[in-house]
């Protein structure tokens, strides 16, 4: 965030790729071993409600981020086959998720109207009765992704006119609708403050993809990484009666600029000293647990929700087995999460296959 590129590139020129960015097709174990982890913290969010959780990893910052950089490489073929591609990998796990929590609600007697359509294309909260809003209220992240997916071959070419103002320039959204103009609370306002909460991060990506962040100096982006944290954390905690917590979920401006420095840091780390989370490459258990994470990171998120609601009640009739409730920690938060995990790997069995189809693979049950 200090230098600046030498020779801009304009649309339409071939863009030159980072060393530290594997070739196209290639996986890069330190961004597939990034988003399993967001995929774990968010887990461990909904399960214990840790308000300090997106403090020590902001998960979606680090999604879109990751996700940023994968649509600028995409981005290298016609944007509306990649628009299409995007699409076509993401609607069928959502709408076999949608066919289970849509039924649900229809059966325990919602009524819904013409914005059930969203259900089909989320590009607005899809609606819901509030018996399944646990289950439904994480699609403000498929709705942000899907918005992100359609902005992103514009946000791209006025990316590279000029790459470090505009990247500079993509909190701006986030600060103007804190302190200028704050959108209406409905479908539209909450959708362009998600939007503008998560643009640094996305726009993130492409500067690491297009190997902006690879030539800026170690010092600016450092001190202003750091100067990110530092004002994320205090408008959380400034704010905080004003809020009634310091989760960054709930403070928009907090998040983002906490999940600028924290994400800049991260992908900095990748693109300058070519960290490459070899580790898990050489523990072949845990290489192939990151593989099947992000082989089967929409069906993960799509369904942790469900499958902790559904821990609940399981857990409720471990009670009536003496033999369970003398040996298991029936009352504890971690056996809940475990549980949740067990059903969490049994959806992954059942309907992971669909992201497999979706990306025109050979179904498998494991990737």
């Amino acid at each position: 965030m200090g230098a600046h590129r030498k020779g801009p590139v304009r649309a339409g020129q071939a863009v030159r790729v980072d060393a530290g960015v594997p070739a196209p097709g290639g996986r890069d174990r330190y961004f597939d071993t990034l988003r399993a982890l967001a995929l774990v913290r968010v887990v461990a969010y909904h399960a214990f409600g840790w308000p300090w959780a997106g403090l020590v990893f902001p998960s979606m910052g680090v999604m879109f981020g990751l996700a940023g950089t994968l649509m600028a490489r995409s981005l290298q073929r016609p944007a509306a086959a990649v628009v299409r591609s995007r699409l076509r990998r993401l609607l069928p796990p959502f709408w076999c998720w949608g066919l289970f929590v849509v039924g649900a609600m229809l059966v325990r007697g919602w009524m819904p109207g013409w914005r059930i359509v969203y259900w089909v294309v989320p590009l607005g909260d899809p609606p819901g009765s509030a018996w399944g809003e646990q289950a439904w209220e994480i699609l403000w992240y498929l709705r942000t992704y899907l918005w992100f997916v359609l902005l992103s071959p514009l946000l791209l070419r006025v990316f590279r006119l000029a790459p470090v103002p505009v990247l500079l320039l993509s909190l701006a959204p986030i600060v103007a609708f804190q302190f200028v103009w704050q959108p209406p609370e409905n479908r539209f306002g909450t959708g362009l403050l998600d939007l503008a909460t998560y643009l640094f991060c996305w726009v993130l990506g492409f500067a690491h993809r297009d190997g902006v962040l690879a030539r800026l100096k170690p010092a600016a982006v450092v001190v202003l990484s750091l100067a990110a944290l530092a004002c994320g954390a205090w408008y959380a905690f400034a704010h905080r009666a004003e809020y009634g917590t310091y989760d960054l979920d709930d403070i928009p401006l907090a998040q983002a600029f906490w999940s600028a420095g924290f994400v800049t840091l991260l992908m900095y780390s990748k693109a300058r000293l070519r960290v490459d989370f070899s580790g898990p490459v050489r523990l072949r258990r845990l290489d192939r647990l990151v593989s099947v994470f992000n082989a089967r990171a929409v069906t993960v998120y799509l369904w942790h929700e469900l499958a902790l609601i559904l821990a609940v009640p399981l857990i409720d009739r471990c009670w009536d087995v003496p033999a369970f409730e003398a040996y298991l920690p029936l009352g504890s938060q971690w056996f809940l999460l475990a549980v949740g995990w067990v059903l969490i790997a049994g959806f992954v069995l059942l309907f992971g296959w669909v992201e497999d189809v979706a990306a025109r693979r050979r179904p498998r049950l494991l990737p």
